[in-house]
């Protein structure tokens, strides 16, 4: 495994850690990656009832989460985008 799918799949590590912890339905938590050239495009799928929680009031949760994923994917060297998918 390069050091870049490592570093790609870390992330995914991370996300699906921080959302684990905030769901109720921790094992319908997907995520699949994307890759591009320079940006990482990871897609979020949690179970409808969750939907809330993941997002918050007015996105607020959401936008924490690609917060830290911005903030760490400063290190790797590739733009992630995380997308949260119905």
């Amino acid at each position: 495994m390069t050091t870049d799918k490592k570093k790609a799949k870390s992330m995914k590590n991370l996300i699906i850690k921080i959302v684990k912890a905030l769901v109720d339905n921790p094992e319908q938590v997907q995520i699949t990656e994307i890759e591009g050239r320079q940006t990482v495009v990871l897609e979020l799928r949690v179970d409808k009832s969750d939907m809330g929680k993941v997002i918050g009031k007015q996105g607020r949760t959401a936008n924490a989460i690609r917060t830290l994923l911005n903030a760490a994917s400063g290190k790797v060297g590739k733009r992630f985008v995380l997308e949260i998918v119905e």
